[in-house]
């Protein structure tokens, strides 16, 4: 079963990737100790905590958009609270460090995070294709944009 159908009662994040404009660059990221929370796992850290914890925590998945592309997404283990002594509440979003490519997807920008229903997030890229050299961003994002992709 591909994880973008999700299970009944399940809602996925939706989250652009500042500062990366390949999934490699996510995953070297994640890699450095800077990324892992306490246990070593991936983590990303924002300032909203889901008020739909429930349905992200069953099954849900976060989706990286890059460049106005979304190609990838990483199941969501679980949500800490963070204090970085400053007095504000942070939501630790705790990743399995599996990254699954998916079919991209055009994705106008936005801030933060936002909830995507599963009827809506891109598929997962069949077996075998994750490791196929990307297409040229420009040739992607009209592909996408025409619903090709």
């Amino acid at each position: 079963m591909e994880h973008s159908v999700g299970k009944s009662g399940t809602i996925h994040l939706i989250k652009l990737c500042v500062g990366a404009e390949r999934v490699e660059d996510l995953t070297d990221w994640q890699a450095s100790a800077r990324a892992k929370g306490p246990d070593g796992l991936p983590r990303h850290v924002t300032r909203m905590w889901p008020k739909r914890a429930d349905e992200v925590l069953n099954g849900g998945a976060l989706y990286w958009v890059f460049k106005g592309l979304v190609l990838c997404r990483q199941p969501i283990l679980r949500l800490d609270a963070v204090d970085r002594g400053d007095g504000i509440a942070r939501c630790g979003i705790v990743l399995d460090p599996t990254v699954i490519r998916v079919a991209p997807t055009a994705k106008r920008p936005f801030q933060g995070w936002r909830y995507l229903a599963p009827e809506d997030a891109p598929r997962d890229l069949p077996q075998g294709r994750e490791a196929e050299e990307a297409l040229p961003q420009a040739l992607q994002n009209a592909l996408a944009e025409i619903g090709v992709l």
